[in-house]
């Protein structure tokens, strides 16, 4: 029944793509050729080549939506995805586009026309998809277009599944039940839904009632079930997925890779590699040195406060250490004596007697930090990112906070998530390293930008920046 329900929600798909290429095409032609003018070209196309060019639209299109899996059921991806996906596909269908045109005449159709289309073509595919899935999201709350789920386990990971599937209710999944290990759960609930049976009884539930898909949630020790339970769905027609209880040892970015061609269960990595890494960095560069220009006059001023108010450099260095564990020298303007050390290394406190006159002012406003601007543009650091700590210091925390270690799979920060939320100076380590792994996991360009812009905004003055 699914199926044919997919087959249906297809074709209207396509039916639709189709209508939004050719309103599209219609549209960039009225556009181009539609003035009194038509420079450079001194007369319209002929009639018979923007047929042959608008067939060949209609042709390509579909099929490379189709080719980047767009016609595909699409219930777990974001709207984001989606888009990006038309992105694609529209980008590879304006290119073979104008590929094929070079043969439909002598000399070369409108490549401005063609331009024009395939931008209108992506917008209205693009926005046509995103109201689509809303209203199909929007019926599956309502309960039509349901897709009827069977979970295979009864224990933690069950229960973390049906969490999942009650908190996503607009995917239109719904569940039938679960099948036990074991008999002593029957009759039982897990997050809301009956244990209906044991696997033993999976063969006979699946005959009598209406199941879309199987989600195998057993631990790791029933693993030595999964052939036969593969054995009993190959004799029908439902999906089949498997939820990996490794996911319980994952710490950042946990998913399934492809190691050519072997799926590859990722249980630690980061997202700022690669494309990102390298947007990242150009944010640093363009935001460090215009903050550096505008500040330049305020550094000057405090430089000089500094220098006059106490006996020693007007800027400390200090070791700290940041992506990859690698040790660097970082910037600040300096706030204590020069024998504020004398005894070992210890953190700043309130009122700390060790402070200089201006030094105190200075870190209330967490002013000193601005000369971290230069670690930035050199690269040590980031404009956003968890705060290094001194090496001294990281070993007691490494050995007392688990998972520690892991804020330095990215660059350290002038700022960061945990800073805007009031934990900076003498506040809980292990709280800022929650808020360190949050920042990590959920990174994005557009979240550098908020951290970035709360901290102009507010971040300065904070109780706790001593």
């Amino acid at each position: 029944m699914f199926k044919r329900h997919h087959q249906l929600f297809t074709f209207l798909r396509v039916l639709l793509d189709l209508v939004i290429v050719a309103l599209a095409f219609a549209g960039a032609y009225s556009l181009r050729f539609g003035s009194p003018r038509t420079w450079p070209y001194p007369e319209l196309p002929e009639g018979s080549a923007t047929l042959i060019v608008f067939a060949l639209a209609l042709i390509v299109w579909p099929l490379s939506l189709q080719a980047v899996g767009l016609y595909r059921p699409q219930r777990q991806g974001t709207g984001i995805d989606e888009v990006f996906n038309v992105f694609k596909g529209t980008l590879l269908a304006g290119l073979l586009l104008v590929a094929a045109t070079y043969f439909v005449r002598e000399d070369r159709y409108s490549r401005g026309m063609l331009l024009l289309f395939t931008g209108l073509a992506f917008g209205g595919v693009g926005v046509t998809r995103l109201i689509f899935k809303e209203l199909l999201q929007e019926l599956r709350k309502r309960g039509y277009n349901l897709r009827y789920v069977l979970v295979l386990g009864a224990g933690r990971l069950a229960r973390q599944v049906l969490e999942q599937i009650e908190l996503h209710r607009e995917l239109g999944f719904r569940p039938v039940g679960c099948l036990s290990l074991t008999r002593k759960r029957l009759g039982s609930s897990v997050a809301g839904s009956e244990v209906i049976g044991t696997l033993h009884d999976l063969r006979r539930t699946l005959r009598e009632r209406h199941i879309d898909q199987v989600l195998v949630a057993l631990p790791s020790r029933a693993s030595h079930r999964l052939p036969r339970i593969m054995e009993i769905c190959a004799d029908t027609t439902v999906d089949v997925k498997l939820v990996p209880d490794v996911y319980q040892y994952a710490t950042l970015f946990g998913g399934i890779e492809e190691f050519g061609g072997l799926p590859v269960v990722n249980l630690q990595s980061t997202g700022v590699l690669g494309i990102n890494a390298v947007v990242k960095r150009i944010f640093d560069i363009v935001f460090a040195s215009l903050l550096l220009i505008i500040a330049a006059p305020l550094l000057l001023l405090l430089a000089l406060l500094v220098k006059l108010s106490s006996r020693g450099p007007t800027l400390f260095r200090q070791e700290r250490v940041g992506l990859d564990g690698r040790a660097f020298q970082m910037l600040k303007f300096r706030t204590m004596r020069l024998d504020a050390e004398k005894d070992g290394p210890q953190f700043a406190a309130a009122s700390d007697a060790r402070t200089t006159r201006v030094g105190g002012g200075l870190r209330r406003a967490s002013l000193d930090e601005l000369p971290q601007l230069w670690n930035v543009l050199l690269g040590d650091m980031s404009l956003v990112g968890p705060r290094p700590e001194r090496p001294v210091f990281i070993e007691s925390f490494r050995r007392r906070i688990p998972r520690y270690q892991l804020r330095h799979m990215v660059k350290s920060g002038m700022t960061g998530w945990a800073q805007i939320h009031g934990l900076r100076g003498n506040t809980s380590i292990q709280k800022r390293v929650e808020y360190d792994l949050y920042y990590i996991e959920h990174w994005s360009l557009l979240l550098d930008l908020r951290i970035l812009l709360r901290t102009l905004a507010f971040g300065f003055l904070s109780r706790n920046a001593y």
